[in-house]
């Protein structure tokens, strides 16, 4: 199946990976993307690191491209959308990542009929081990849902999912990674602590967690039974696990998913 025409509104961080991603994955090639910006200093270096078309004219890169992406913060995204709508026609889908946004906010700033798409990624696309839940809008099907998916799957992991846990999605998977980077830090901080060089322990402590977070997906094991088989009976791991649990780590995590994904569902209110 031939890709659609990729038009990225809002080349920053996301949008930017996003280009990236599916240059690499060689579905897209230059040509079939088209990005813009609010400075043309900023486009000028999309240009030259992508090699792909760039314009200040939101409109222009609607009307060339078929797939457009709304890569733009929550409160410029009612602007965006009242600048767009007349160029959008029954061949486009729309796919926004602006958190907290939901389908219906998006329909009610565009033509009754237009396909939307509501993604919440998360930064680790950034390294090609994102994760990416979608989900469709009244007027979009199955085709619509292909179409995003291809370009998210490029950069990592996508699911789709109903509407109603996107909010608990942008909690978890989209504030995530900020949680596991504290639990990196501090675990590496603990190995400080023990004796080993900043650096070593750093690589220890992320390889760590990269390794265990491996395991739990490629095996489908349940992470308590992961963790059961790192613990020895009377064993150091059982020590460090009571200290943990002393310290409240679980519910504290519980905690902070759920105060995340209240916030998410206050951004468009």
């Amino acid at each position: 199946m031939k890709q659609p025409k990729i038009a990225v509104l809002g080349a920053g961080k996301m949008g930017t990976t996003l280009i990236g991603a599916a240059l690499e994955s060689s579905q897209w090639n230059a040509r079939d993307l088209v990005a813009t910006g609010r400075r043309q200093e900023a486009l000028d270096v999309v240009a030259k690191r992508f090699d792909v078309e760039t314009t200040l004219d939101n409109r222009a890169a609607v009307r060339a491209g078929e797939l457009v992406l709304l890569c733009v913060k929550p409160q410029n995204l009612a602007p965006l959308l009242a600048e767009i709508r007349q160029d959008l026609g029954p061949s486009h889908t729309v796919v926004s990542i602006a958190a907290g946004a939901t389908t219906v906010d998006l329909e009610e700033g565009l033509p009754e009929g237009t396909a939307v798409v509501r993604a919440m990624p998360n930064t680790p696309i950034r390294a090609g081990a994102g994760m990416t839940a979608l989900c469709a809008g009244r007027w979009a099907d199955e085709h619509h849902i292909k179409v995003a998916r291809a370009v998210f799957d490029t950069a990592g992991r996508t699911l789709v999912l109903s509407e109603n846990y996107l909010d608990a999605v942008t909690g978890l998977s989209a504030s995530g990674p900020a949680f596991i980077y504290i639990m990196i830090e501090a675990l590496a901080e603990g190995g400080v602590t023990a004796g080993l060089p900043r650096t070593v322990a750093t690589e220890l402590a992320a390889q760590a967690c990269l390794g265990a977070a491996t395991m739990v997906l490629d095996t489908d094991s349940h992470p308590a039974l992961l963790k059961d088989d790192v613990t020895t009976p009377a064993g150091c791991t059982m020590d460090g696990i009571l200290a943990l649990e002393e310290g409240g780590v679980r519910v504290t995590l519980i905690k902070a998913v759920a105060a995340a994904t209240r916030r998410a569902g206050e951004l468009m209110g």
